[in-house]
């Protein structure tokens, strides 16, 4: 404490997400002005040391841990996007100067702050035609038609009052949840019929068309697009679709932001309480 406003102590550069990055500690940053009781203000910053072409986004987080290892104070944490000039961006009043002084957080004159850091890829190694998928296959068309003229199914789904007719074998060969109810040890004997729950019927659609066919149906607005992707990936985990996984994934990467990852956790606790447009 008292090194004056302005001054900061820097950590060492460490990497994360292919940048190099540094964390600024400023007991008395420029900008803060003490309080009526004197105490005064402290301030935690990122810094982008490596130079890049465009802006890093990031998540970050810092949190104040005693001498247990416990935390005790958690700062308001977030995305945010870094500038490419290697300003830096964090928290100017991340705690008061009386608290940090406090016996339980400093051991041998030193304290301990918890940075997280995360980068958020926004070029992706996926394919950019996840709304507007390449034409199929012959044998793509040929499990289209399959799955849309219904010849040969042995299966059908009930979902939201919904049929969908299907093949267990290659609901089977797609699918390793399929594949143990239908042919697995523990398997349904003759079983005709399914109800699917907590799943919309245009989702469970859009997911026997991914298994057919490898690729997602057409989605015809940006709304629609984020709100189907974000219930495509949980009935991608449920059924064990790992490449469905991570077109979900990759492609709700792309597009994070608050309204995103509230809705994102809310689709994955209360599937069926999150309609899709």
């Amino acid at each position: 404490m008292g090194m004056g406003i302005g001054k900061y102590i820097s950590s060492d550069t460490f990497f994360v997400g292919g940048h190099s990055w540094k964390i600024l500690f400023s007991p008395d940053e420029d900008g803060n002005k003490n309080d009526e009781s004197g105490d005064s203000n402290v301030s935690l910053f990122i810094k982008l040391v490596s130079k890049c072409a465009e802006d890093v986004r990031i998540f970050l987080e810092c949190v104040l841990l005693d001498q247990s290892g416990d935390k005790w104070y958690k700062s308001t944490s977030g995305f945010y996007r870094m500038p490419k000039d290697g300003s830096e961006i964090g928290f100017k009043s991340f705690c008061k100067g009386s608290e940090l002084e406090a016996s339980q957080f400093l051991k041998d004159d030193c304290l301990t702050i918890q940075c997280t850091v995360g980068v958020v890829k926004t070029s992706l190694d996926v394919p950019k035609t996840f709304a507007q998928p390449l034409p199929l296959s012959d044998l793509g068309q040929s499990y289209v038609h399959l799955l849309e003229s219904r010849d040969g199914s042995d299966l059908s789904f009930e979902v939201e009052g919904e049929t969908f007719y299907a093949h267990k074998l290659i609901l089977s060969t797609r699918s390793p949840v399929f594949k143990a109810q239908f042919f697995g040890p523990l398997k349904e004997e003759n079983i005709k019929c399914i109800k699917i729950e907590e799943m919309h019927a245009p989702v469970f659609k859009a997911l026997l068309h991914f298994i057919y066919c490898d690729v997602i149906p057409d989605l015809d607005s940006t709304c629609v697009d984020n709100t189907m992707t974000q219930h495509l990936l949980v009935a991608a985990d449920r059924y064990g679709i790992e490449k469905l996984k991570s077109l979900c994934e990759a492609r709700l990467c792309e597009n994070v932001a608050i309204d995103t990852v509230a809705s994102s956790l809310a689709t994955w606790l209360y599937p069926t309480q999150i309609d899709v447009p």
